[in-house]
């Protein structure tokens, strides 16, 4: 296979990881993870169920990540076959396949067995790690496609300092993704009313639900606080390197527009046609932001001088 088509391959494994991941976030956002029953991978006994809202929403996410799955095998056949110098690039494609795999297992056993929420909100995490690293492949194949090279060796360095932060960025908004998933699962949504006071307070009581969900708005706040940076640094002090400048300001106005989502989704919390849209956009743009700064994090280890072979 061309570079060309390694490259497509890897945008269309990222599509459909894309697709499965928004499917996820239907099915729990809408109340849909049971309506096949406690049967897997068939429906109320059915390869292909009787028709209902509930179970078409289940029964198409069970499609788009058994196709993911099919994806992930595939593009980590593929590289492995005509990419195989590209050790970023494996391992990219070995990590979505792992985690595709894992998820979809987690997912199996929620559907069979009841699981808390900490660990439907971890199920939550490892789709996303999924889908990041299928983006990171798609970003990193484009990379190779554009430059035409093996290995780039004049490309400038960065600082240890900026690769520390990269790093804890990227960890740390995992860590608030986690949080966000939990207060999804545990039904806290509105242990807040309005936005940015919670209950008309700065600091509220902190109990029950109320607790959950001030935690995760001051972790997001943190959260923005620190992209900031980071996009600040990567745009005025590596005006050498464009492809980190605009990774940079990718992860700025994702998680700008992160933030903005989070108050619509307050504003929106009972208003059911509404909801579903501002708590779909809150996921994705969450997605996309934590896949970003994935693959800054491992071009900032590329840049330091610690990656010898890429």
């Amino acid at each position: 296979m061309t570079t060309l088509q390694l490259k497509w391959l890897s945008y269309i494994t990222c599509l459909v990881m894309f697709l499965a991941l928004l499917g996820g976030a239907v099915v729990t956002k809408t109340g849909s993870g049971l309506e096949c029953g406690n049967e897997w991978p068939l429906c109320h006994g059915k390869l292909i169920p009787a028709y209902t809202v509930g179970s078409l929403i289940e029964y198409t996410h069970r499609l788009f990540s058994g196709l993911a799955g099919l994806m992930s095998l595939a593009s980590m056949f593929a590289f492995w076959r005509y990419a195989r110098k590209r050790r970023d690039l494996l391992t990219y494609a070995l990590l979505t396949l792992i985690f595709v795999v894992v998820q979809g297992g987690m997912g199996a056993l929620a559907v069979i067995k009841s699981q808390s929420a900490a660990v439907m909100a971890l199920h939550m995490g490892f789709s996303l790690i999924a889908f990041a690293s299928s983006l990171m492949l798609a970003l990193g194949a484009r990379r190779i496609y554009l430059s035409g090279e093996e290995n780039s060796t004049a490309e400038p360095k960065v600082s240890r300092g900026f690769r520390n932060l990269t790093w804890f960025t990227a960890l740390y908004s995992y860590m608030v993704v986690y949080i966000g998933a939990y207060v999804s699962h545990t039904d806290s949504q509105g242990g807040c009313s309005g936005w940015p006071l919670c209950n008309g307070e700065w600091i509220p009581e902190l109990s029950g639900g109320v607790g959950i969900v001030f935690i995760h708005r001051v972790a997001a706040a943190l959260l923005f606080l620190l992209t900031a940076i980071l996009g600040h640094l990567a745009f005025w002090r590596y005006k050498e390197l464009p492809e980190l400048r605009a990774l940079g300001v990718a992860a700025v106005l994702l998680c700008l527009m992160q933030v903005f989502s989070g108050a619509a989704v307050v504003h929106t919390l009972y208003n059911e046609r509404l909801y579903i849209f501002t708590a779909l956009s809150h996921i994705l743009l969450i997605a996309g932001l934590f896949g970003v700064l994935c693959y800054m994090s491992v071009r900032v280890w590329q840049l330091s001088g610690t990656d010898k072979k890429r």
